[in-house]
């Protein structure tokens, strides 16, 4: 009990439990402030770094706010309200996917890539798909996955297209035209969905029929078509090499044969005009014109003939030579002359 009885009570002095240290409460106040001063400046930090946000170059945002969701699209730094709006940012540029094939290993993906063709043949297709984000409100709240709604309908439509078409031209010569209609497709039904994405492209990676044997078929008629189309080609560059030599020909025989016919026109005219003023001297004048006309017969003929003189018996008086006769006379003529 006197030990006890030893012990300070609490209040009393003297007593370790009621003995602080000298300004410890100034020292508990100023703990606590700058505890507050730091909560006040994560709190505002917090705020700043939440009550602003940047867009890049190609993209867009969609701001929601209350579950109002509204798009920005001008690039740079802009401001929301912390905790009330939430921010999404939606990618711009040109996206793609492939049908048929991985596009990380290059494998084939048989369930997509193989379709049956107009004359029910078996053919391994593969396409390249190319699209972009056109309104990113609708993008995000329109649909659930309006990637998938695209590769859904583009498969459909391609099996469709090319089941429309023989095998020969899926894989050789319609490539253009599948092209074209199956994007047209595509183009008209994103339209009428209405769900912020845009089909850009659509272009054949690869067709080729599912065996070696038929791919080899295939390849050796391509290659007879490409023979044709260097024939056909060669054809046309000899006929452009050999048509300015034809036509300068036929233009000389054109000509040749104009000039001909006007000769022969003239001459014909020539005649009948010499004919018709022999015709009015023989009207005017029939005995000297007969004459006339005989002299010159004569002297056309004679110097051709032998002539042979005979008396009234039959004995040959002499050989006259005209020809022989009138060479010879010419010299006499040109001394006299």
């Amino acid at each position: 009990m006197a030990f006890f009885n030893k012990i300070p009570r609490p209040g009393t002095p003297g007593n370790p439990i009621d003995m602080k240290p000298a300004g410890g409460k100034k020292l508990a106040v100023k703990t606590g402030r700058g505890l507050l001063a730091v909560i006040v400046l994560a709190v505002v930090a917090v705020l700043g770094f939440n009550s602003f946000y940047t867009i890049n170059e190609q993209e867009n945002a969609v701001v929601v706010t209350f579950g109002s969701p509204a798009a920005v699209t001008s690039p740079g730094l802009h401001f929301k309200i912390p905790f009330v709006q939430q921010i999404h940012k939606v990618d711009m540029t040109i996206r793609s996917f492939p049908i048929g094939y991985d596009m990380d290993t290059r494998e084939a993906i048989t369930d997509e890539s193989l379709m049956i063709t107009s004359d029910y043949n078996f053919v391994n297709v593969d396409f390249f798909v190319e699209y972009r984000v056109t309104d990113p409100v609708k993008f995000l709240y329109s649909s659930r996955e309006p990637e998938l709604i695209l590769k859904t309908l583009s498969q459909s439509y391609i099996r469709d297209t090319i089941g429309l078409y023989p095998v020969d031209d899926v894989i050789t010569t319609g490539k253009n035209q599948i092209q074209s209609e199956i994007k047209d497709k595509i183009v008209s039904r994103m339209d009428t969905e209405d769900i912020g994405i845009q089909l850009v492209n659509i272009t054949i990676q690869d067709a080729e029929p599912p065996t070696a044997e038929v791919l080899d078929a295939f390849k050796a008629v391509e290659t007879a078509k490409q023979g044709k189309e260097t024939a056909v080609n060669n054809a046309n560059k000899y006929r452009s090499e050999q048509m300015p030599a034809a036509e300068a020909k036929a233009d000389q025989i054109l000509q040749s044969a104009e000039a001909a016919k006007a000769s022969r026109i003239n001459e014909a005219n020539g005649q009948v005009a010499r004919f018709n003023s022999m015709y009015a001297e023989y009207v005017q004048y029939p005995l000297i014109t007969k004459q006339r006309m005989f002299y010159e017969a004569m002297e056309e003929i004679l110097p051709e003939m032998t002539v042979i003189i005979q008396d009234g018996q039959g004995n040959t008086l002499n050989l006259l030579d005209l020809a022989k006769e009138q060479t010879a006379a010419a010299p006499e003529t040109n001394q006299e002359g």
